[in-house]
This record gives structure tokens, sequence and C-alpha cells, in this order.
């Protein structure tokens, strides 16, 4: 039986800079498909966040004279503000920084390596910085790197690499077997002829840099970004830790990428999953680029568009429905501010804004704002039902098919045929006439239930607008709008609607230049700085079983002060310390020399474990052990008792 489980992501985004109108419209993809299954249902886990590793990054914040975390997190905190004003969704926001992470990472690398699938050698080659790619000289265009057509350098390191090649006959295998696997099917055969010119064994570590994160089995090397970064989708769902919730949701249902990077979603996570002996994902799903007014976006031309700014200007609505209205999902997509401005006012203000206005402004004058089907139907009643019966029919079809577009203009097919029932009802010439009370009663009431239905329909899209249409239909919001309830009928007699401001009010541009809202001028904000993120939480380690008091009596705990302090030879870890418990001194070997030097703990009190057994440490017999906390990241603090005398106890 299939579970009633979505598990939907975005690709990470790459904090080199800020995100630009392209990456919200992945995201804004991600969070309609997150929200219709949602209203299917069924329960929703979606994921996105950053890729914060690489050379790219730790160059830039060595430019600008910071470490790569600080440089990254106040990039960061403006993703989190820009999927907040856009309304996203999502249940999680991993960053690869994050040490959860960097468990599943190192986890995952000693599983392959313990396999025989990864062996060491010295590789020179090609490498794209920004892509964060490696290539093969065949594979260049103009010697360039083929996905961003910028120069590539040539790397000689020792490197780990992953044994990719033997597994081009289980791949190809799999894609024939799961011909759904790689949409949309232009780049699944893309994929194929990429395989088909032979599988290259796939470098995983770096030794030329170290922001990334520590090989377990060899702390020279950093694991290379595209492991690292592909390995978050199992984060997100705790895999390693939370077997139940991993269990819930894997495999993944889509991974939504954008088509640059379908091959690693496709070809090198795939063989990962097999070599690691977990289930692939349902299926990878590469969209095309967004370009501006007929251009690729870059920052030389000036054209790259900031959505924040967008979304302080036009809301987040207008955004999310010409991204989501305009583009045909795979293909390439223009996005233009003339356009914008024309879609959202025919679409949002003039068909769902002004029949939403027309429908309850009647009501209100005609009916006191009371609801009442008395079913006085007329067969152009009739027909108004079977169009809202069929648009939901063709909204889920559409949608569970992916074609967003095509679902919304289902949906405004519905909308507009309730504007032009308005026309051929002419409720006003009804109200003139007292024999028509209740066909008029019947009419509005059609159009207040066409509405409903609407509001549901469109709540994966435009987010604000379903809350609004509800409360001004006089319904209570619910938490969750539910397809299920988009049923002809739902709305109850005696209902009373309560007219609001209009939905969206209409967009001018003056004789300045300027842009008018809904008859007022729009005044660009300042900007205030998104708020760094706030630090993860550490990792705790497990509780130990439980013990007696009886056991804890047994441990002599006493204020030692240490009177001098040495190296033990041959070894990085350990100091050897002579402690005064009272009236007597002994030696004790700590392995605490990566974190104190011998010269800081003379003359330091510390907290010792007076009654353990003795061991022979590098030839040298301890006597007792000084107590520490130490946290998942290996940070260690002596724990000290400064002001209690040498031999005192400790309860």
């Amino acid at each position: 039986m299939d579970k009633n489980t979505y598990y939907i992501t975005t690709p990470i985004y790459y904090p080199s800079d800020k995100l630009h109108i392209g990456h919200a419209y992945c995201t804004t993809v991600a969070d309609a498909l997150a929200r219709y299954h949602r209203i299917k249902g069924e329960e929703v886990f979606f994921l996105t966040g950053s890729d914060e590793h690489g050379l790219k990054i730790q160059r830039k914040a060595a430019e600008k004279g910071v470490t790569p975390l600080q440089y990254v997190d106040e990039i960061i905190a403006n993703f989190q503000l820009l999927w907040k004003e856009l309304n996203i969704s999502n249940n999680d926001f991993i960053r690869t920084s994050q040490e959860r992470h960097h468990k599943v990472v190192q986890d995952t690398l000693t599983k392959i390596y313990e396999k025989g699938d990864i062996y060491k050698k010295n590789y020179e080659g090609l490498y794209c910085v920004p892509c964060e790619s490696y290539w093969l000289e065949r594979q260049l265009v103009d010697g360039k790197c083929p996905d961003c057509g910028r120069p590539v350098e040539k790397m000689q390191e020792e490197s780990y690499f992953f044994e990719m090649s033997k597994y081009a006959d289980w791949w190809m295998d799999f894609i024939d077997k799961n011909p759904d696997f790689i949409q949309p099917a232009s780049r699944r055969n893309e994929m194929i002829n990429f395989v088909k010119q032979g599988l290259e064994d796939l470098c995983i570590t770096r030794t030329t840099f170290d922001w990334g994160i520590p090989v377990p089995f060899d702390q020279k090397h950093v694991v290379y970004v595209w492991f690292d970064a592909l390995l978050n989708y199992l984060t997100g769902i705790k895999y390693g830790t939370d077997e139940a919730m991993f269990n819930k949701f894997w495999p993944a249902s889509l991974h939504l990428v954008g088509k640059e990077i379908v091959r690693f979603h496709t070809i090198i996570w795939p063989i990962m999953l097999h070599a690691m002996g977990v289930e692939i994902p349902k299926k990878v799903y590469g969209h095309g680029w967004l370009v501006v007014d007929g251009d690729k976006m870059s920052k030389s031309k000036g054209n790259v568009i900031d959505p924040l700014a967008l979304i302080d200007e036009f809301g987040a609505d207008a955004i999310r429905y010409f991204l989501l209205r305009e583009i045909n999902l795979g293909s390439d997509g223009n996005f233009s501010r003339d356009a914008l401005i024309t879609r959202t006012n025919a679409d949002l203000a003039n068909d769902l804004g002004n029949l939403l206005h027309r429908t309850v402004s009647m009501i209100e004058k005609y009916h006191g704002g009371i609801v009442a089907d008395m079913g006085a139907s007329e067969p152009i009643d009739d027909e108004l039902k079977a169009l809202v019966a069929s648009t939901v029919a063709d909204f889920t079809k559409q949608m569970d098919n992916m074609e967003i577009n095509a679902a919304i203009k289902s949906v405004w097919g519905l909308i507009s045929r309730a504007n032009k029932y308005i026309d051929e009802t002419a409720p006003w010439i009804l109200a003139k006439d007292e024999t028509k009370a209740d066909r008029l009663k019947t009419v509005m009431y059609n159009l207040a239930e066409t509405l409903r239905n609407v509001a549901i329909l469109v709540s994966p899209f435009i987010t604000t607008a379903s809350p609004k249409i509800y409360a001004q239909l006089g319904l209570e919001v619910p938490a969750q709008f539910l397809l299920k309830e988009a049923v002809w009928g739902g709305l109850a007699n005696g209902t009373k609607v309560a007219k609001g401001e209009p939905l969206y009010p209409r967009i001018e541009i003056d004789k300045d230049g300027c842009t008018v809202i809904g008859g007022k001028k729009y005044v660009p904000q300042v900007a205030a700085p998104a708020p760094a993120p706030e630090p993860e939480k550490p990792a705790m380690e497990p509780i130990k079983p439980e013990c007696t008091m009886a056991d804890f009596e047994k441990l002599d705990l006493r204020v030692g002060k240490v009177v001098a302090a040495e190296k033990v030879k041959k070894s990085k870890k350990l100091l050897k310390l002579q402690v005064e418990i009272g009236d007597e001194v002994r030696t004790v070997v700590s392995g605490i020399a990566m974190h104190y030097t011998a010269e800081e703990l003379v003359g330091r009190n510390v907290i010792v474990i007076a009654n353990l057994a003795p061991a022979t440490l590098f030839g040298v017999e301890s006597r007792g052990m000084i107590l520490a906390a130490s946290d998942s990241q290996g940070k260690l603090v002596l724990a000290d008792a400064p002001d209690m005398a040498s031999g005192s106890r400790v309860k």
C-alpha cells in the first residue's frame, strides 16, 4: 500500500551571492506542489536549504577578510528572509555547515569506503570553481566550462575517488526499468547520452583548501562539495538518527532542480545511494531557466532581478502567480516587468478580484449579506455546477502531472465563466422583479459557492487570496484547505458575507514611470538587514543508562591543583600532569594536549576522580582522571573549582 506522504526538495542554493528571481521560481514551483499535496490530504515534508562548502566560498570569504562561515551567514539570512516573504511553506532549512549534516556525510563516506568503492590517487585535471565541477578536455566547449561558459583551472592534488564507473551498467539498467525517473524526457535522453560516452570515477575529496567536511579516515582531506551537498536530502529527514521519520518519507517523491544540475542528481546521486544500499528517489525533474526580457541574467548586463524588491513593490501573490502561470515547467521562461503588471491586472485584479467584489457587494445590497439557495435553478446553473466539478477533476489530473500552468488556466476558465454568469443572469434586473426573489438568491448562492471552490483550488498558488476569499464569504478559514471539500453545496444557507478590501488593487504606471497600486504611489522601502541565522544547537551525545545513587557514591571526586605539566613523548594528545590532592602529589595522564598547553595548566585547580584504578598510558602510570566537558564538535573545556583548597571533596 502506498504511503500517504509526499517528500519534495529544491536544490540547496549556493550562498556565493544573493538569490535572484530564478531561484525564487524553482522554490515557488516546489512550494505550489507541496501545498497541492497537502490539500490532497497527504503528509508533506518540504526541504530547501544552502550548500555552503567549497573553494569558491573560501576564496570569496578571504577577499572579504572574514571566515567562510561568517561570509555565508549573512547571505543565508537573506535566503531565509526571501522564503518568508514569498510565503514558502518549507518544513526545514538544511545548512551543509550544520553538525547534523556533517555526521551523515562522514558516516556515508565511511560506509562506501569500507565497501571498497573509494580509492586514493593523485588527480590532475580541469576544474570549474564557480560550478564546483570537474571536466575532461573533451567535455569543454571552446575550452571553457560547458555549464557556465567560464574558464576552468588545472588542478593537481591527492584525492579520493568514488568508483562510479563500475556502476555504469547498473545505471543504464535502472533508467531502462524506471523511464519516469528523469523528467522531462529530453533531460533523460541527455543523461543517457552522457553515460554512454563513458562514466568516469568521481573525485570526492580535496586537499588544496579546508572549507569543507573533514574526511573521517584521512583528516588531510575535505569532502568534495557535490558529494557533500547531495546527502542533504537524507539529513533533512533524519537518516541514521530517526528511522521512523526516514522510513515515512523516503524515497523522495520529487527532487526539483535546475536543468544545469540534472547530471549530478540523476547520475551521481542514484549511484551513491545504490552503493549505500538506499532506495532511489521516485523522480528528478529538471526545470528550465528564467531569462529577463529575453536575455540571460548577468551582473555585467545589469539585469539580475532581486525578488525581495519585487515582493516589496507588488506583493508575494503577484510574483508567485506570474511565475507559475507564465512558464511551462521544463521549458525556459521569460520574466518581464511589463508582463507581470499586465498579468496581475488581468487575472488577479480584474478576473478573480472583481468576481469576489461584485458577488459579495450584491449579496450585501440585495440580501443583507445572507446567502441562501432557494432551489430556483435554471439550465445555466447546471452548466456552472458541472464546470466546477470538471475543473476540480482537470486541476487534480494536471497537478498530479506537474502541469502547473495548465491547472491554473483551468481554474481561471472557471473564474471567467463565473464572471460571464453574472452578465448572463443579470442580478440587477432580477432585483427589480419581486417574483424573481428566489431566483436572485439562487444566483447569488451559485456565485458564492463557485468562489468557495475557487478558493480551495488557488490555495497552492496565491497563498494570501484563499483566506481572504473565505473571510469575505463569511466562512471560517481552515488550518488546511482540502481538495475533498471542493464539491458543490459546501456553503451553508444562512451564511453571512462580509465585504472587505479589494483582493488585488489594479497596478498603474503614472507619467513619471512610478508604480501606483490601488491609487497609492509605491515608495520603495529601505530594506532592514536580515537577522543573522540562529546558531545550530549542538547535537547532544546520547545519555548513558541510569545508575543508582550507590553507583555514584563509589566515585571519589576531589579538587586537585596542577603543580607541573609536560607532554607525553610520542603522543599528540596526552599531557603528563603532577596533581596535588591534599597532602599528596600524584601523576595523572590526560588527553587534553590538543586543547591546553602545559603552561596553561600549572597552578590551575581541576576536578579529579581520585579513586580510579591506575592505568598505564604510553609507559606512564596514571592515577586518576581529570573531568572535562566536550561537545559533538570535539571542543573540550576542563571542569574546575578555582577557589577551593586541593583535596576538597566534590559532591
